[in-house]
């Protein structure tokens, strides 16, 4: 699969834009896939998200 244009990629929650990361910080960010298709999660967005999903499994899980 081909790297997005980095001007084009924008986090899905706060906006930030990958061109303006530095380069370490450009291979953090976190693709999904839902229902809108394809979005772009920064790396402080993608910490929030993995501790969002952590939080809705269920005990049994655990």
């Amino acid at each position: 699969m081909d790297d997005p244009d980095p001007v084009a990629v924008h986090c899905a929650r706060c906006g930030r834009s990958r061109a303006e990361a530095a380069p370490a910080d450009a291979l953090a960010w976190a693709m999904t896939h839902d229902e809108r298709g394809r979005t772009w999660l920064c790396p402080a967005c993608a910490r929030t998200h993995a501790r969002d999903i952590e939080g809705k499994l269920p005990d049994e899980y655990w």
